[in-house]
Order: C-alpha cells, then sequence, then structure tokens
C-alpha cells in the first residue's frame, strides 16, 4: 500500500512547511490541496518550480491534486458545479480546469473534485444534466493532457452513494473521468466500503482514508478512533491489484496535523 497525507490538515501552514511536516510524520508523499494557502491556480512558473524543488529536496511525490475545496472564492463546497448563477458555478469550472492544467506541470495524474454540489432530499434531473454539462466541457483537455479528474461522492451532495455514481457514469464517454474512492464518505451513507471496492473496481483511480465514528456522522477521524475495518478494504483493494496511493484526509486536525498524520500512519501500518 502506498500512504500519502493530504495538505488540507495543515490550513495554518504554508504549503512549503506542510511538505517537510508530513515527510517528518514518516510519508514519502502528499496530495497538494488547490486552494489558499497552499496551491490555488493558476501558479505561476516560479512558484511551481519551487513546489518541484521542495518535493525533489525532500524525496516526496504527489498522490493527487485535490481541487474539492474552494474557500478562495467562498468555501468548502461553494462555488459548486450546480449554481443557479451561471457566472458562479463557471467559476468551478474554470477552476477545476486551472487544477488540471497544474497537474499536468507537475506531473500529477489526477485532480479529485466534488460530485455536483450540496443538494436538499433526492437529486434532481435538473441539476444532474447541469453537473453533466460542466464536467463534459473539460473532457477535451483531459483527453489532451492525460490528467484523470476524479469525481468524490459525498454525503448530501448531489451524488453520495455508489448507484447514484454508477448512474451518472452512464452519461460519461470517456476514460479521463473516474472515481475518488472515499472510504469514509461511502460507510456515512451505509455502505461497506469493502464491498464497494470490488462494485467500483474499474472507476477507482485514488483512495481517500479517514476513521468514522459508529453513529456514521460525516466527521474524519484519525484511523483507529472509528469502526471501519481498515483490513478488509486493503484485502479487497489487493485482490483488484490496486496501485495507486490512498490518502489519508484528516481535515479537521487544524491544530496538531503532523501528530495525527503519524499517528494515523503508524496505525495503518501495523496492519500490514
Amino acid at each position: 500500500m502506498k500512504f500519502a497525507f493530504s495538505t488540507n490538515a495543515y490550513r495554518q501552514y504554508s504549503l512549503e512547511e506542510s511538505i517537510t511536516s508530513i515527510k517528518n510524520a514518516g510519508y514519502s508523499a502528499l496530495e497538494i490541496m488547490c486552494d489558499t494557502p497552499h496551491a490555488y491556480p493558476p501558479l505561476t512558473d516560479e512558484k511551481i518550480l519551487q513546489i518541484k524543488n521542495k518535493l525533489k529536496n525532500n524525496e516526496m511525490s504527489i498522490s493527487n491534486l485535490n481541487g474539492f475545496m474552494l474557500c478562495a472564492i467562498q468555501d468548502f463546497h461553494h462555488p459548486s458545479w450546480i449554481e443557479d448563477s451561471i457566472e458562479f458555478r463557471n467559476k468551478r469550472i474554470e477552476h477545476t480546469k486551472n487544477c488540471i492544467i497544474l497537474a499536468d506541470k507537475l506531473n500529477v495524474k489526477t485532480v479529485s473534485t466534488q460530485p455536483g454540489g450540496q443538494i436538499e432530499g433526492i437529486p434532481k434531473e435538473k441539476d444532474l444534466k447541469i453537473f453533466e454539462t460542466g464536467i463534459k466541457k473539460l473532457i477535451p483537455l483531459l483527453e489532451q493532457t492525460k490528467v484523470k479528474l476524479l469525481i468524490e461522492p459525498e454525503p448530501n451532495l448531489l451524488i453520495e452513494n455508489s448507484d447514484q455514481f454508477l448512474e451518472f457514469m452512464k452519461r460519461i464517454d470517456t476514460d479521463f473521468i473516474k472515481l475518488n474512492f472515499d472510504i469514509g464518505h461511502f460507510f456515512c451513507v451505509k455502505e461497506d466500503p469493502a464491498d464497494l471496492v470490488l462494485k467500483l473496481e474499474q472507476f477507482i483511480e485514488h483512495v481517500h482514508l479517514e476513521d468514522i465514528s459508529k453513529d456514521r456522522v460525516h466527521n474524519h477521524l484519525i484511523p483507529g478512533h472509528g469502526v471501519i475495518n481498515f483490513e478488509k478494504i486493503f484485502e479487497n483493494l489487493e485482490k483488484i491489484r490496486y496501485e495507486g496511493f490512498i490518502t489519508i484526509e484528516l481535515y479537521p486536525y487544524l491544530e496538531q496535523p503532523e501528530k495525527a498524520a503519524s499517528e494515523a500512519l503508524n496505525h495503518l501500518k501495523s496492519m500490514m
């Protein structure tokens, strides 16, 4: 298993400081948050070179670019792909385009994004169509750069479970839109992540990992602090010969991110 740690737990630190700290916590890879204060694109060539040099000097690689949060404009979820305002949702499309371009320049294979946006009740065809239209605008760039855009289902967003994801993918005709498999998110909507590894095998390009409590409330916990059975998930990832990264995502741990990163890695390695 190739473990990485997401910089979104380091929102009180610069990207350079985050790289050093994640290295100190025992990792050889990290996921970069494409938002303030880390790598909100577009970045200058000078900044990109600084990131590359910092990674090289620390012998670190990038697991994924996280294009989900957009606090640089509003917050974690807005602007979304399905805003009522065309101008506002175009900001999401433009941001994702810039993330893809940055991934290409950093030689990163994937960019993760939100699954539409926040909704009330059941998904509406209107919102699904708006999301589809926005996603499809990026297909030419994805196919040109060979970067894959990964939809990340999340509780209370337009696409929150595996069936909704698979149904939406019937609308998409490209090999460059896939799945960011977030273990905790699927657990929160009362699905078994271990079973879903087999069900969603053909779409999994990157994995997010966090623990969740018994009540299945969407609150990211350090592995071992919740009730998810990671061993069975790892067994099934091996069964499908998954060779990508598993990025630990603990963005609530802003006060002591390095401690959380280190504890998470030690706990998961004890299962290997």
